[in-house]
């Protein structure tokens, strides 16, 4: 991989601390509808579903984490090895996760115990959609963003890292096309510090299904993020990202400058947009955050975000480092307790 300058390196970096202080922002708020959260300025406090402490970060994160160790360590994320790995971190994540959506529940549990985690996940995966139809949820999309910072030299290799990834635990191939379109966005707001990734990726996709994203993605342009209020369903969260980021303006002084205020701006904006709060701003976060990098990123947020297993900022910026460079870093930590229950109020997506 070619060595990054130093902007690129910290946009990078700006990718996992982007999405975890998005993620904690959102906690707060989740479940909340739009009509309350339309005029709320968000705040760090805890709470939430999961009765977080202020500043700690949700499942969306935690997951994240569990793909970036892997990443972090160079392994080519396609390969067996290393979705089994993952799929391990999935498995030690699951006892320590708070609140966890239905889908991601059912399709995690019947992988404890197994030595070949990523290959139960993917069975319950598709015997869950064979049963419902109903697995394209966000809970993908909100945990893949990192997989772009091990690709940075291979658009091809990231889209199929990305997809595997997230057919782990979503089979409809809307979450996996997500993935793909979000990792597209990050990976060119890394090397070229635009937004322009998001539609580039549509040529990564199924040619019969580009049209459709196409469309979704104009229509998120044109209406607020509001608009997108069910966005525990994968087309809607990106939507509702995505509208927040792009209805979002830059201020006119100084625009390339990181401290422009456009990563806290959009952010509130995602957060308002009401329901899924904390998942639609860990992914709006993972985008902004590889656009602006860490200067962007309000300091006592910084200083605040923490989440599983016992990491703050500099941790998350490691590990995003480490899977920029393709180089190792990062190390497991390994506890146990009881299995989580599916929180009553979680998406069926």
């Amino acid at each position: 991989m070619a060595e990054l300058d130093a902007g690129q390196l910290d946009r990078a970096a700006g990718v996992l601390l982007g999405a975890a202080c998005g993620d904690a922002l959102g906690v707060p708020y989740e479940s909340t509808p739009p009509q309350v959260t339309r005029t709320v300025v968000p705040e760090m406090v805890g709470g939430g579903l999961g009765d977080y402490a202020p500043g700690e970060y949700s499942d969306d994160t935690q997951m994240a984490v569990c793909i970036a160790k892997v990443a972090a360590t160079g392994v080519d994320l396609r390969t067996e090895e290393a979705l089994r790995a993952i799929a391990a971190n999935f498995v030690e994540w699951f006892p320590h996760a708070t609140n966890i959506g239905i889908s991601t529940c059912l399709v995690v549990r019947p992988a404890l115990g197994r030595p070949d985690p990523h290959v139960a996940m993917r069975a319950a995966s598709a015997a869950l959609h064979a049963e419902t139809g109903r697995t394209a949820g966000n809970g993908s999309l909100m945990r893949t963003a990192i997989v772009a910072l091990a690709y940075l030299d291979d658009v091809a290799g990231m889209a199929e890292a990305a997809r595997a990834i997230s057919e782990l635990t979503h089979f409809d191939p809307l979450a996996g096309d997500a993935c793909v379109l979000w990792c597209a966005g990050v990976r060119r707001a890394v090397l070229d510090g635009t937004f322009d990734g998001v539609r580039e990726g549509l040529a990564l996709l199924p040619e019969e299904r580009r049209g459709d994203w196409a469309r979704w993605l104009t229509e998120a342009e044109q209406n607020p993020p509001h608009h997108f209020y069910r966005n525990g369903y994968v087309v809607r969260a990106l939507q509702a990202a995505w509208s927040a980021i792009t209805r979002t303006p830059v201020p006119a002084t100084d625009p390339a400058s990181p401290v422009n205020g456009h990563y806290r701006n959009a952010l509130i904006a995602a957060i308002r947009a009401g329901s899924d709060t904390d998942t639609v701003a860990a992914i709006a976060g993972a985008l902004l955050g590889a656009r602006w990098g860490v200067g962007a990123i309000p300091s006592q947020w910084r200083e605040a975000v923490h989440g599983w297993p016992g990491l703050r900022a500099d941790d998350l910026i490691q590990l995003a480092l480490s899977t920029a460079r393709s180089g190792a870093g990062a190390s497991s930590t390994s506890s146990t307790s009881s299995a989580p229950q599916a929180h009553a109020s979680a998406w069926w997506w």
